[in-house]
């Protein structure tokens, strides 16, 4: 009798312990992100408590991302998957529909720019205020039962250093290789003009090329800006047409191999953009 109630027990653990989206090697809930925004808000909140996986490679540019079938496996097993919605990277929001884990739109509920262009829906890159990321760190942290604070902190503090020094401005217009930037523009008070729309591989017609090269000549923009993930072709074409520099403004949507060499993160990428925007902007 005593036997029986020690199995009984034991299979009554081994169940607990399959449903509890924990790794068995490590006992760390696992948590599964879409890109690297994400997963960095996920490993500065979570801590070794959970292991984070960042479904997009140091590199890669995450709109376009392809799921392996070990990756959607690990979506479908995960205790908490971080993803955005609204057409950003269609194979992980089909691998979410059956997932069995507590699932995270960070895009729901926020004041999103419209968008109807390759599949997306709205604009996606919330990221890139830090405001609006502080919404989607204080919901991440919710998710993980895990205080944000700290990291919120961060953000106004980031938040605070851009409207200083954006402040006085000899210029207000950002030109930019795809249009990942219209948050950050509206939060303080510039005007993004953007060679091609929100999905970056997008080609723009002559007449659009034409139309942002008139634009850039009207406003005498002297810094034309690419992203380090894609291929800066269309910002040179600008560039030499008017005469004017490019220069990197990132979209902050993955790390390089060589930013993770030298620990860089977000708030480190985000600083270098604002010293980047200064610049083009003879800001004082």
């Amino acid at each position: 009798m005593c036997l029986r109630i020690v199995l009984i027990l034991v299979l009554a653990e081994i169940v607990a312990g399959c449903g509890s989206g924990t790794s068995s090697s490590s006992g760390q809930k696992s948590v599964v992100a879409a890109f690297y925004p994400l997963a960095y808000a996920a490993e500065r909140l979570g801590g070794p408590a959970f292991d984070v996986t960042n479904l997009t490679p140091p590199g890669a540019e995450p709109h376009d991302l392809e799921l392996t079938p070990q990756e959607v496996a690990r979506i479908q097993e995960a205790s908490i998957i971080l993803y955005l919605s609204h057409g950003f990277q269609p194979a992980v929001s089909k691998a979410v529909e059956q997932a069995q884990g507590t699932k995270v739109d960070i895009l729901a509920g926020l004041p999103l720019h419209a968008g109807q262009e390759a599949g997306l829906t709205a604009d996606p890159h919330v990221w890139l205020d830090p405001i609006l990321f502080s919404r989607v760190v204080t919901r991440i942290g919710t998710a993980l039962g895990r205080p944000s604070a700290s990291l919120v902190a961060d953000l106004r503090k980031l938040d605070r250093e851009y409207r200083r020094g954006l402040r006085d401005c000899k210029r207000h217009e950002i030109v930019t290789s795809h249009a990942a930037f219209g948050y950050l523009a509206a939060r303080y008070g510039l005007e993004q003009v953007s060679i091609t729309g929100l999905a970056p591989e997008a080609e723009p017609t002559p007449k659009q090329l034409a139309h942002v090269i008139q634009v850039v000549r009207r406003t005498h923009a002297t810094t034309v800006f690419f992203e380090t993930l894609v291929s800066p072709r269309l910002a040179d074409t600008v560039a030499r047409e008017v005469g004017a520099r490019t220069a990197v403004l990132d979209p902050i949507e993955g790390l390089k191999p060589v930013e993770q060499k030298r620990g860089d993160n977000y708030l480190t990428l985000m600083r270098r953009n604002l010293a980047a925007l200064r610049k083009a902007l003879a800001c004082r």
